[in-house]
């Protein structure tokens, strides 16, 4: 099952995101910078959130 954890950058209201598969690949994603409110709601997704985000939204790059 593959597991994502978001480590937020506060300073420059980022996050990074880490998708793991179980061959122990892992890819990851930073998100672009975002106002503070956008940031702050983002602090409380969930691993689903973060699998939306990913699959919908594409104000994130590869790292």
């Amino acid at each position: 099952m593959t597991t994502i954890k978001a480590t937020a950058n506060q300073s420059k209201r980022t996050f990074t995101i880490r998708k793991n598969y179980p061959d122990g690949t892992i890819l990851k994603y930073r998100t672009g910078p975002m106002s503070k409110e956008e940031f702050e709601n983002c602090e409380m997704n969930t691993e689903n959130d973060w699998k939306d985000f990913l699959r919908t939204d594409g104000s994130y790059y590869e790292v």
